[in-house]
């Protein structure tokens, strides 16, 4: 019997080739779609979890507040990790390590000259508890002590055949890697950790090789309980029965204990508290590594989100152009009915098609996948592949699709074609031509959802484009166009080579001027210190943001001098510039009022002037409000270590900015010849600021794309339906004079109706969802009324141009043949 349904199935679909190939466009568009994001929120979900007792292990954070400004870090202080291990109960284990910064590696090679592996990630400190606690595989040595003493270093199975590719694992012991300075020995080899992991960590050196290295010591800062690194973290795995509260309120202790609070500190707060292993993929308060990505849980909801509406939008148009061709199988199933077909057997025969275009459907999306996840390889994070022998659990989710879409998409219409009546059938009386039966309703309803979502994407994207095109044209406080940024290697960095490669930069002739310094004026990098302004009568602490530059630094950026003075060199320490919005919030309603006043306890304990006033500029993207900011400049070499380069006008046609760069790339080559030069042009750095909404754009405007195509297959099949419904009263309408317009007009209202019944009903929820989304920026754009008017006019022009394909055709057939069998 099975057998038999698929040969009618394979029938019925080469006698309806156009529904049967509109029906699986449909349904693969919103299958893929499906596939894909599955795809993407599978590879996220499930990260960090293959892990034994995954849900007992956390790691220990840091939370600030500086004068009412919340801070977070991943990191603890140095002494923190010996004290939890002695002074805290309720913990298993408790692994402590440190992230490297990005050391050069060097390998012995027989030649004599080393091979150099440059700038390596994922480098840390560490002790054998670490491999405890992640639950390493051993493939040579041991945990209990091959980090036991100092220069010792542990490799991952895949970073050591880098290194020695032609030894096996136990040959490699004994064998020596260099980490710049720090020469060690390999004493054991693990094999990578296993599934999806943000602990991508290759060389572990161990712990104690700070104790025999300054350098080393000197970052770990083991004894100092007041300042916090992130590349100082401890995790923690609690013993069973064992509560987060309970080693909270003991870390706490230990912190108030060691790092008292100081009264200069009034209103300032400090504390530990635990992150869950689960939480660190996606928590961007804290991050996850260094060289680590996080995961933004809202987004993989909303891609979701967007997903379901897709694969709900294809199992609505099948199910709208299976409900048009019920006329034209009314027969059949009288015959079948006649011949002693039950309802079920029925029910089975369609869902059994409904099944084989599902299936046909699902291959053609498991062909599409890899090409759109080639086609969003920008923005879709590496390591996602649709190889289905690689991931089982795609197989069975492929499984379960299939199965809910054939339910979804064919039990309805199974339910109605085999609801006819034998009688009625053959006296084609099968349908009901009022408009107004519950099917008719249903359809009507089903066509109105469709375009509910169509148009809330057409609104949303229209939106964010908006608002990306504000942000990236709004004048920020600055000259951001002509200016080329480039960072010196931090581990070549002094003084005496940034003055010899300023005056090279200077010496090109494309070059208008140049400052160096640290970071841009709007970048991601934020530097803050604490800052106090007395005047005798109040005392004002406020969290300053700091930004290092030279006395050139606001002349290249065309950063507004309001009152005071510009940075000289022998102001490093002394004094500095402030905005506009820090000199108002110390009272002062005039920029030249705070011209030489003082701020006590900068950073701690030192004084300093300030000696001029700039103009309010966006320190950080648009998410973020203006806040009190400084520009000062500084000996140290980590606040001098990027060039700002304003370049001069390009002539029409002209290359002059590419020979500008051809002689800064020669300069950087005879300062630092084993370095890669690198260079950015800062309104790029701009856009990166934005690259999270360019890519939501991107997506929405795929989603919009696709949700309108889809909708106007179900449209068609409604319009066909109506037309099929009506042949015989539009041919008595053309034979007593009605006109093609006047036919077209009404076959087309009622349907134009449900598609302006949809406006009505989105436009409420867009608003909604528009308005939640903008309170994530500090300066938006408005939601303007002609986002709303457009997005319903594009959507209506849309149903038109699909309406008049099946609606002029009816117009325009010859009422003859309708009327004949009367």
């Amino acid at each position: 019997m099975i057998k038999n349904y698929f040969k009618i199935a394979f029938r019925s679909f080469w006698r309806h080739k156009l529904f049967t190939l509109i029906n699986i466009i449909g349904l693969s568009i919103g299958i893929s779609s499906a596939l894909v994001i599955y795809l993407i929120v599978h590879f996220d979900f499930t990260f960090n979890q293959s892990f034994p007792d995954g849900d007992r292990i956390y790691r220990v954070v840091s939370n600030y507040t500086f004068s009412g400004e919340v801070a977070n870090n991943r990191g603890v202080s140095g002494p923190v990790p010996e004290a939890v291990r002695t002074g805290v109960s309720g913990i298993a284990i408790s692994a402590p390590f440190f992230c490297l910064n990005q050391p050069n590696i060097f390998i012995p090679a027989k030649s004599g000259v080393p091979t150099k592996f440059k700038l390596q990630e994922n480098v840390m400190l560490t002790d054998g508890r670490y491999f405890n606690l992640l639950n390493y595989t051993w493939l040579a040595g041991t945990a209990k002590t091959a980090l036991n003493a100092p220069n010792q270093v542990v490799l991952t199975a895949d970073q050591a055949k880098k290194y020695y590719p032609s030894l096996s694992y136990s040959q490699m012991l004994g064998r020596t890697v260099t980490y710049d300075t720090i020469s060690t020995t390999i004493t054991g080899i693990v094999e990578p950790l296993k599934g999806n992991t943000d602990f991508a960590f290759h060389d572990f050196i161990s712990y104690t090789t700070a104790n025999n290295n300054k350098s080393l010591s000197n970052e770990l800062r083991l004894d100092n309980w007041g300042g916090t690194t992130s590349a100082s973290q401890l995790f923690v795995k609690l013993s069973p029965n064992t509560t987060v509260s309970h080693i909270e309120k003991q870390l706490n202790e230990l912190l108030k204990k060691n790092s008292p609070p100081k009264p200069e500190n009034k209103g300032n707060t400090r504390n530990f508290s635990l992150q869950p292993l689960s939480d660190i993929h996606f928590n961007g308060n804290y991050g996850s590594f260094d060289s680590g990505r996080t995961a933004n849980k809202s987004t993989l909801y909303g891609l979701l989100a967007i997903g379901l509406f897709l694969l709900i939008l294809g199992c609505i148009n099948f199910i709208n152009l299976t409900t048009a061709q019920s006329s034209q199988r009314a027969r059949e199933i009288g015959i079948r009915k006649t011949m002693g077909s039950t309802r079920a057997q029925l029910i089975g025969q369609f869902l059994s098609e409904t099944f084989l275009i599902t299936t046909i459907a699902v291959i053609t999306a498991i062909l599409l996948a890899p090409v759109i996840l080639k086609l969003f390889a920008d923005f879709i994070p590496g390591g996602i592949s649709a190889n289905i022998v690689q991931q089982p659990g795609l197989l069975l989710f492929l499984i379960i699709l299939t199965v809910v879409v054939t339910l979804l998409s064919g039990f309805y219409p199974a339910m109605v074609l085999s609801g006819f009546k034998p009688v009625l059938v053959l006296k084609n009386q099968a349908v009901n031509s009022s408009s107004k039966t519950r099917n008719a309703f249903l359809r009507k309803s089903l066509t109105v959802a469709q375009f509910v979502i169509a148009q809330f994407f057409i609104m949303a994207t229209v939106l964010v484009s908006k608002q990306i095109y504000y942000v990236l044209h709004k004048d920020l406080g600055f000259k951001k166009d002509a200016i080329i940024v480039i960072n010196s290697p931090w581990k070549n960095r002094t003084a005496s080579h940034n003055q010899v490669f300023m005056n090279k930069l200077r010496a090109i002739p494309q070059v208008a001027m140049v400052s160096v310094g640290r970071g841009a004026p709007s970048s991601t990098e934020g530097n803050s210190t604490e800052a106090t302004y007395k005047d005798g009568k109040k005392e004002i602490k406020v969290n300053l943001e700091l930004k290092f530059g030279d006395q050139h630094y606001i002349d290249v950026y065309k950063i507004k001098l309001l009152a005071g003075r510009n940075l000289k060199p022998t102001d490093t320490a002394k004094a500095f510039l402030i905005n506009n919005t820090y000199a108002r919030l110390l009272g002062f309603r005039s920029p030249h009022d705070a011209v030489g006043k003082q701020i006590d306890n900068f950073n701690g304990d030192t004084k300093m002037e300030i000696i001029g006033v700039v103009a309010d500029f966006h320190h950080a993207s648009l998410h973020s409000p203006i806040k009190p900011l400084a520009i000062l400049t500084s000996s140290e070499p980590n606040n001098n270590g990027t060039f700002h380069i304003a370049l001069n006008r390009e002539t029409a046609g002209g290359n002059e900015w590419k020979k500008a760069i051809k002689g800064m790339e020669k300069a950087w080559k005879e300062i630092y010849p084993e370095d890669d030069f690198e260079y950015h042009f800062f309104d790029e750095n701009i856009a990166k600021l934005y690259e999270n909404e360019q890519h939501t754009s991107t997506l929405l405007t795929w989603a919009t794309g696709l949700s309108v195509f889809i909708s106007c297959l179900g449209l068609l099949g409604l319009a066909m339906y109506t037309t099929n419904l009506r042949t015989k009263e539009i041919g008595v309408r053309k034979v007593l004079g009605a006109s093609v317009a006047q036919i077209v007009t009404l076959l087309s209202t009622e349907l134009v109706l449900l598609t302006i019944l949809a406006f009505v009903l989105v436009t409420p929820l867009a608003w909604y969802a528009m308005n939640k989304w903008m309170q994530s920026f500090a300066d938006r754009t408005t939601i303007s009324w002609w986002i709303f008017v457009l997005s319903g006019a594009g959507m209506l022009l849309a149903a038109l141009c699909t309406l008049s394909f099946q609606t002029v055709k009816a117009a325009i057939a010859n009422p003859v043949k309708s009327l004949r069998s009367e």
